[in-house]
């Protein structure tokens, strides 16, 4: 007979199971539950007490820490009289590993997480794998993949085209033969397919019996920063140089010079010894001002693909392949195509917008038993409907504006002149990066000639104080926001 921690769970229980899942997908959002539940599955719920299992230390040590309140909420809402849960580690036997991390409902932190997202496919109660050959050691360092991002998902259309057939090329390769683009690099905006590609290429690589490691810029950090205090770095090193093919994304996220330098280390190891590297990242590679130089010029040395935004055929194909997918879930009555075409058009912005409006129109579709009509397929979707995206502002446009406006150089910006005329325009523009960039503090500050990030905190605030209405300084900062955004 089977251990208890190996039952199956009752076809009941994982139907309640599936429904926490979607209560904690709409509560904490889209790229929350990626990240960090879609691995989550559930063993049993007995006594008052839920046992689940994932497949890493790090996801269990996360979800316990971060998560822990509203697991058990949500736990209880399906499952009533659920006042604890425990978080167990899985292997492929499905044993326990290690004794289980358990919290309550009384838990106190909850929060947020980076993202890792892209176009995603089928919605079913996942299984995520790992793209990876155990024997070099190499699968611990790994993040896990979703099983549903594979190309037969993926929906090809002019936008992504290029992008698609450079990822296929990578992906088919065979063991040992050359890298056809080294490193291939992969950039768009949120929500238009980089991650679901890239763990498609993942995928069809561990296929064809290739060595991959599909890694998020944080899980990369993490792993270097775990293997230097437990005194492993060099076998980390060792392990992720040993594979053959290696798939980073978002790697506008990696920080501080360290990690540069290891991350810069890694890309020339690998790329001298012939073994293939995919990177994505929300800019192109000139852009990440936050990287070295160095860093930027090896990812400019290889080809530089880009998703655009789908097209509206390509959003009415997506469309299709989702709602068809939450019908299934849902048992909902068919969705009329002219309402599709409705909402392809409407929704012009990203997938991720198109995977939450095909939730939506199914899940409303089987509340009211009918097909929906135009006018409540916009009700359901209100909020989905955005304007188009504002300008995205480097800080060099920053300064090249203010530079022009107050009749001095970029160069003058940058240097370490202390008189009047210099020192004015030089805190605006470092107000204004602050105001129109997501770039911190520190990267401000490296970006205007190496300043320390407490220099860029006081002219943010002494222009701050400067700029507010009525201000002396308010219709010049006005003027200069205008001829930046526009």
């Amino acid at each position: 007979m089977a251990e208890p921690a190996l039952k199956i769970v009752e076809e009941t229980q994982q139907g309640r199971w599936r429904r926490v899942c979607d209560r904690l997908r709409a509560e904490l959002g889209e790229e929350v539950y990626t990240s960090w539940f879609q691995s989550l599955e559930l063993m049993e719920v007995t006594a008052g007490r839920a046992r689940l299992s994932v497949p890493t230390r790090f996801l269990r040590s996360w979800i316990t820490e971060h998560f822990g309140r509203h697991l058990v909420q949500a736990l209880a809402t399906e499952f009533p009289g659920v006042v604890d849960a425990a978080v167990e580690l899985r292997s492929s036997a499905r044993a326990a590993l290690a004794p289980a991390k358990s919290f309550a409902a009384s838990t106190p932190k909850s929060g947020g997480a980076p993202r890792a997202a892209g176009s995603p496919g089928p919605r079913e109660t996942p299984r995520p794998t790992f793209a990876h050959r155990p024997a070099d050691g190499a699968a611990a360092l790994g993040s896990p993949l979703d099983r549903r991002m594979t190309f037969s998902t993926f929906v090809v259309g002019q936008p992504n085209q290029l992008a698609f057939a450079a990822a296929r090329k990578v992906a088919d390769a065979e063991p040992g033969a050359p890298a056809p683009f080294n490193p291939l690099y992969v950039h768009a905006s949120v929500g238009m397919g980089k991650t679901h590609m890239l763990q498609a290429i993942a995928h069809a690589a561990s296929e064809v019996g290739r060595r991959v490691v599909y890694l998020t810029a944080e899980r990369f950090m993490y792993g270097f920063v775990q293997a230097l205090k437990a005194h492993t770095a060099i076998a980390f090193k060792e392990k992720l140089r040993a594979i053959d093919l290696l798939v980073i994304d978002d790697v506008q996220f990696l920080q501080g010079r360290t990690m540069e330098a290891e991350f810069c280390h890694t890309l020339n190891a690998l790329i001298d010894s012939g073994k293939q590297i995919v990177i994505a990242a929300d800019r192109p590679a000139a852009e990440l001002e936050s990287l070295e130089e160095r860093v930027r010029s090896r990812l400019l040395g290889g080809l530089s693909v880009t998703i655009g935004a789908p097209t509206e055929t390509v959003r009415m194909k997506i469309l299709e392949i989702r709602v068809a997918q939450a019908r299934r879930e849902h048992s909902a009555p068919d969705v009329p195509r002219d309402v599709l075409a409705h909402v392809a058009r409407l929704l012009a912005t990203n997938g991720r917008d198109l995977e939450g409006a095909a939730n939506r129109l199914a899940a409303h579709s089987a509340l009211a038993g009918q097909p929906l009509t135009l006018a409540q397929a916009e009700a359901a979707i209100a909020d989905l409907v955005r304007t188009a995206e504002p300008k995205r502002v480097k800080i060099e446009d920053i300064q090249k504006t203010v530079a022009m406006q107050y009749s001095v150089s970029r160069a003058d910006l940058m240097s370490a002149r202390r008189n009047a005329a210099v020192v004015k325009p030089r805190q605006i523009a470092m107000f204004l990066a602050k105001e129109l960039t997501l770039r911190s503090l520190p990267e401000i500050g490296r970006r205007f000639g190496g300043r320390d990030h407490t220099t860029v905190l006081h002219a943010v605030r002494k222009i701050g104080e400067l700029a507010k209405p009525a201000g002396p300084l308010c219709e010049e900062i006005e003027r200069l926001r205008r001829l930046i955004l526009e």
